[in-house]
């Protein structure tokens, strides 16, 4: 893509705004700037403010940036076989469109039947587990109060409706934009370095759209592996165990798995309580848990690691505060997203040499 965007040769990188004789210092640690610092704090500080008073216009753009990413590799091979373009991102939305609709069909009605169990379920629940009888009564007395009209349960499914509706507005939307994300190709990219006054900001503009694109996409590409192979493992290892419903339980661990350590933790408060709602004895009720978390140890502390460890380096304190955040301003989609735009941030700032500093803060 460079050498199709570049008349010039190619030469040694380095970060936007700097002249061509300077070169890098990669043995020195990065000048820190108090003025740029503060610059770029107030920047983000503006910028997460317009991400929560104008997420509605924004996720679905982010999110269908982020899709992007992940089916360049899909693209590309489209790409190779001289597919056109428009027909290409046609057929990978189509595709990707089938299996949600797809998965969502196939977990409608044992997601249903769940549900319908939950009242019953919470009196057989505070039966086994006597002990924690006040915290279940202030869940069925908080159930309570969301319901205004004789059903605890009406208002409350409403509310999850009314969600429903805004989520299948949104969709439509990423979709529409992932679209014509997928139709432009470089459009942009050609457009950002037409007006870059100098060779040196071309180019580094160029490799560091490339640095982006391969690295997300590399991630994203094998988190949904890793997730899709822990969603089956965690099916059959609820079929086996009792619990039944292994797509249901394997679509909800692939899911789940997408958000570090606030996902897992509620997979095993989730299997935690199916468990006791369907499988006698106290100890046998806790072992679908127990082999949740074993499949995402296995999985998150070992596999992904191995795969991932020397191309992302997170702190993971900003990790988990991202979590945090973006979970508040956006929802389940802000938490699926927080970590790929944290590394997308990363990335930028380690390719833009005024903003090395707090890539380099962003670091393990």
């Amino acid at each position: 893509m460079e050498d199709r965007i570049l008349s010039k040769p190619a030469l040694a990188a380095e970060p936007l705004g700097s002249d061509s004789t300077e070169g890098t210092r990669e043995d020195m640690p990065p000048q820190v700037d108090p003025r740029t610092v503060i610059q770029a704090c107030l920047l983000a500080l503006a910028l997460l403010t317009m991400a929560y008073v104008a997420s509605d216009i924004l996720l679905p753009l982010v999110l269908a940036f982020v899709l992007k990413l992940l089916f360049q590799p899909a693209m590309r091979q489209l790409d190779r076989i001289s597919v056109p373009r428009g027909l290409a991102a046609l057929l990978v939305i189509l595709a990707f469109f089938g299996l949600i609709v797809g998965l969502g069909a196939a977990v409608a009605d044992p997601a249903s039947g769940w549900a319908a169990r939950l009242p019953e379920g919470l009196a057989r629940l505070q039966e086994k587990l006597h002990f924690l009888a006040r915290p279940i009564q202030t869940f069925q007395n908080f159930m309570h109060e969301m319901g205004t009209s004789g059903d605890p349960g009406i208002d409350f499914l409403g509310t999850i409706f009314r969600g429903t509706q805004h989520f299948a507005s949104g969709f439509f939307e990423t979709i529409l934009i992932l679209f014509f994300l997928l139709m432009s190709g470089d459009t942009f990219l050609r457009r950002t370095v037409e007006i870059l006054p100098r060779f040196s900001d071309k180019r580094q503009a160029v490799e560091l759209s490339q640095q982006i694109e391969h690295n997300i996409s590399i991630y994203l590409v094998t988190i949904t592996v890793m997730n899709t192979l822990v969603g089956i493992a965690t099916g059959v290892t609820m079929w086996a165990t009792g619990l039944g419903d292994p797509v249901l339980w394997g679509v909800l661990a692939f899911i789940l798995n997408y958000v570090p350590i606030m996902g897992p933790v509620a997979g095993v408060a989730i299997f935690v309580f199916a468990g006791l709602l369907s499988i006698e004895g106290t100890l046998a009720a806790f072992l679908p848990a127990g082999a949740y978390l074993l499949i995402h140890m296995i999985e998150g502390e070992i596999v992904t690691p191995m795969l991932l460890a020397r191309r992302f380096t997170l702190n993971p304190v900003l990790v988990i505060l991202s979590l945090i955040f973006w979970f508040w301003a956006w929802g389940v989609a802000g938490a699926i997203l927080a970590v790929p735009m944290l590394a997308i941030f990363k990335i930028v700032c380690d390719g833009i040499k005024p903003l090395n500093p707090i890539g380099h803060f962003l670091e393990a």
